[in-house]
C-alpha cells in the first residue's frame, strides 16, 4: 500500500490525522524541520529528534551537487547518511532553481542551470528530479514545478501553471510505487483563484499521495496568502494531506491549520536560531538586546529543551556575544522545540473541539509580550 493519510478529528476545516508511511506515523498537523543538505543545522539528529519532530525535508538541488545522489545512495540513501530513520520529505529543486535567476535558462521539458557552488553546468527535468529523489530515497518524493515568483501578471502566472502541470504529469509517470511510499503534486496559480482551480483540478486526475500548496510566503503577504487558502484547500481530495510549502511564522501556521493545512516546513525557526532570535509564548525577541545581559530567568519558563532548563537568558546573550558556537545550536533547538510544541497544542485542540479558543490564547499570549 502507499503512503496514506486518516482523518481522525475535524475543527472547522481543521484536520486532525495520521500520516502512514514506510518509516513510520506522523500526527498531523506537523511541521518539518528542514534539513536541506542532509543536516538540519546547528542540530544532531538526537537532538532534531528529542524535539518531537517525525518528519524532516530535504532537498534535492543541494543533495544533487554535493555530494551528489549517487553518492548519498552508495552511503545507503538520505535516512541512512544523515541517521535519521524516520520519514523525509524530499523538495524537487524547483523553488531553487527559480531563485537562481540569471543562471539558468527554462524551456518547456525542464531547466538548465549553472551552479551556484562551482558555475558548472547542470540539466534537472521532472523524470531526473523524481530519478534523484528515488535515489536519496524520499519518503515523500515532490513533482517538478516552476515556482511562479510575485508578483506575476496573470498571463505568467498561467504560463508557470501550465508548464507545472505538464511537468507534474510526467514526475508522476517518473515516480516508482513502493509500500508506505508517496509522491505529491503542487499546486501553482499565484494569488488567481481560477488558476488555483484549474491546477486542482489538473492534478487530481493524476491521483497523487497528497497535494502540495506552492508558490505562496513569496511576497504576497499573509492577508493574500490566507485568501487562496480559503478557495485551494477545500478544493483539494478530502482523504489526502494537504501541504503548505515554506510556511512560515507561528502566526502563518494557526491561521494556515484552521484553514485546513496538514503539513508546513520553513527555515525560519534554525535561520532564527543562528541570527539570536527566538520564538518564545510570550512573542518573538532578539536575544543580543542588552536586556538580556543580567537576566537569571529561562529563556521561556514553559519549554522543555535543555536551554529553557538548564541555562539563563544572561548566558545565552554572553554566547551570542561572543560569537560561541553553542548560542546557535541551543537557541536553534529551543525555536525547533517551540514549533512542534506549538503544532502539538493545535492538534490537541482539533481533538477537542476548542481550536479557535486555542489560536485567539496562544495570540494574546504574544500580545503580551516579555514581562
Amino acid at each position: 500500500m502507499s503512503l496514506s493519510w486518516t482523518c481522525e478529528a475535524t475543527d472547522g476545516a481543521a484536520r486532525l490525522g495520521t500520516l502512514h508511511t514506510a518509516h513510520g506515523d506522523v500526527a498531523t498537523p506537523v511541521f518539518m524541520p528542514v534539513g536541506t543538505a542532509g543536516t538540519v543545522k546547528a542540530m544532531m539528529m538526537d537532538s532534531v529528534r528529542a524535539t518531537g519532530a517525525k518528519l524532516i525535508l530535504g532537498n534535492t538541488y543541494h543533495l544533487m551537487l554535493r555530494p551528489g545522489a549517487d553518492r548519498v545512495a552508495a552511503l545507503g540513501g538520505l535516512h541512512k547518511m544523515m541517521d535519521w530513520p524516520g520519514p523525509i520529505l524530499t523538495d524537487s529543486g524547483g523553488f531553487q532553481v527559480m531563485s537562481l535567476a540569471g543562471l539558468r535558462k527554462l524551456d518547456r521539458d525542464g531547466v538548465t542551470f549553472q551552479s551556484h557552488i562551482d558555475g558548472s553546468k547542470h540539466r534537472l527535468t521532472p523524470a531526473r528530479s523524481t530519478e534523484i529523489q528515488h535515489q536519496l530515497d524520499a519518503t515523500i518524493t515532490m513533482a517538478f514545478d516552476e515556482c511562479t515568483p510575485f508578483p506575476a501578471t496573470e498571463e505568467q502566472s498561467r504560463e508557470s501553471m501550465e508548464l507545472s502541470m505538464r511537468w507534474a504529469a510526467v514526475s508522476r509517470e517518473a515516480f516508482v510505487p513502493r509500500a508506505g511510499y508517496g509522491q505529491f503534486g503542487i499546486v501553482q496559480g499565484s494569488v488567481f483563484r481560477d488558476q488555483r482551480l484549474q491546477s486542482v483540478d489538473a492534478l487530481t486526475k493524476f491521483g497523487f499521495e497528497g497535494y502540495a500548496i506552492g508558490g505562496l510566503a513569496v511576497g504576497e503577504g499573509q492577508e493574500a496568502m490566507f485568501a487562496a487558502l480559503d478557495y485551494t484547500a477545500p478544493a483539494l481530495p478530502a482523504d489526502k494531506p494537504r501541504y503548505l510549502m515554506g510556511v512560515g511564522t507561528p502566526d502563518d501556521l494557526l491561521g494556515a491549520v484552521a484553514r485546513g493545512v496538514d503539513m508546513f516546513d520553513c527555515v525560519m525557526p534554525t535561520r532564527a536560531g543562528r541570527t539570536a532570535r527566538a520564538f518564545t509564548r510570550r512573542g518573538i525577541f532578539n536575544v543580543r538586546n542588552s536586556r538580556f545581559a543580567a537576566d537569571d530567568g529561562a529563556l521561556d519558563p514553559e519549554c522543555g529543551c535543555p536551554l529553557c532548563t538548564k541555562h539563563t537568558r544572561a548566558y545565552l546573550h554572553h554566547l551570542f556575544r561572543c560569537e560561541e558556537m553553542l548560542g546557535p545550536m541551543l537557541l536553534t533547538w529551543h525555536n525547533i522545540q517551540y514549533y512542534q510544541d506549538l503544532m502539538a497544542g493545535q492538534r490537541a485542540a482539533i481533538a477537542e473541539g476548542r481550536l479557535a479558543e486555542h489560536a485567539d490564547a496562544v495570540r494574546a499570549r504574544w500580545a503580551e509580550g516579555d514581562r
